[in-house]
């Protein structure tokens, strides 16, 4: 299930990231061992995570998947390893939330651009997925919530 479109406008949020580019059958693979890698090298910056940990899929998802693994940080974060700063932009996005498991992901999307083009709006190449609750903080994959969120182009 979706929640209606929301439009709104971003303001600029530093991250830190680590750039992952996969076969689309190793995304669950290499997730978890990233966003883990990611966190032990925020950490040890000391640099305090300022909300949930979300993807940067730099274009649309096909059979490679070219994506940033990120968390949203209170400082810049030094390059160390494969984590390297970033900034989530200024810019209009439409978004909506996702509930429930991670399986039905590839439908909420699906749903999700088809309810974005019949409202009219057009969107730029890739997406963000912000996970706002998840396995880490439930056992129950109908209480776990996704944030799925577009660029809007200008008209």
């Amino acid at each position: 299930m979706i929640e209606p479109l929301r439009v709104i406008k971003t303001t600029p949020q530093l991250t830190a990231l680590i750039p992952i580019s996969v076969p689309r059958e190793d995304v669950r693979k290499v997730m978890g061992p990233g966003l883990a890698e990611l966190k032990v090298g925020v950490a040890a910056q000391n640099v305090a995570v300022v909300g949930p940990w979300f993807t940067h899929h730099i274009r649309n998802p096909g059979e490679v998947f070219d994506f940033e693994i990120s968390l949203p940080v209170a400082t810049p974060v030094a390059p160390a390893n494969r984590m390297k700063p970033g900034q989530w932009p200024a810019m209009s996005i439409v978004q909506t939330t996702y509930h429930g498991g991670y399986e039905g992901l590839g439908s909420a999307w699906g749903e999700f651009i088809g309810i974005i083009k019949t409202a009219g709006h057009r969107a730029a190449d890739g997406l963000y997925e912000c996970y706002a609750v998840g396995p880490d903080m439930s056992a129950d994959p109908s209480a776990w919530r996704t944030v799925l969120s577009k660029e809007l182009l200008a008209s």
